[in-house]
């Protein structure tokens, strides 16, 4: 009886990947351009340009990304920091 290896999963099959992808940005431009057809109602002005929250969610996700890395510099414990 053959079993199974890590490889043969579908989502780590590179053309599932691709496809993956492609339906990650086909959905992420839909709900951007989706501000074409309904309004935004800005509280502070700039919240309602187009494609604000879409910017807006990006740059604060990269933010977050570069205080976790900025953290992970003063967090870091060696490798063997449990040995002894």
């Amino acid at each position: 009886m053959n079993q199974p290896t890590h490889d043969d999963h579908w989502l780590v099959q590179p053309e599932n990947i691709r496809r993956i992808w492609r339906v990650f940005y086909i959905v992420l431009a839909a709900t951007v351009l989706a501000q074409l057809v309904i309004k935004v109602k800005g509280y502070f002005g700039i919240d309602g340009w187009f494609g604000f929250a879409a910017g807006y969610g990006f740059l604060c996700c990269a933010a977050m990304v570069l205080v976790a890395k900025g953290l992970g510099v003063f967090l870091k414990r060696p490798d063997n920091y449990y040995d002894g």
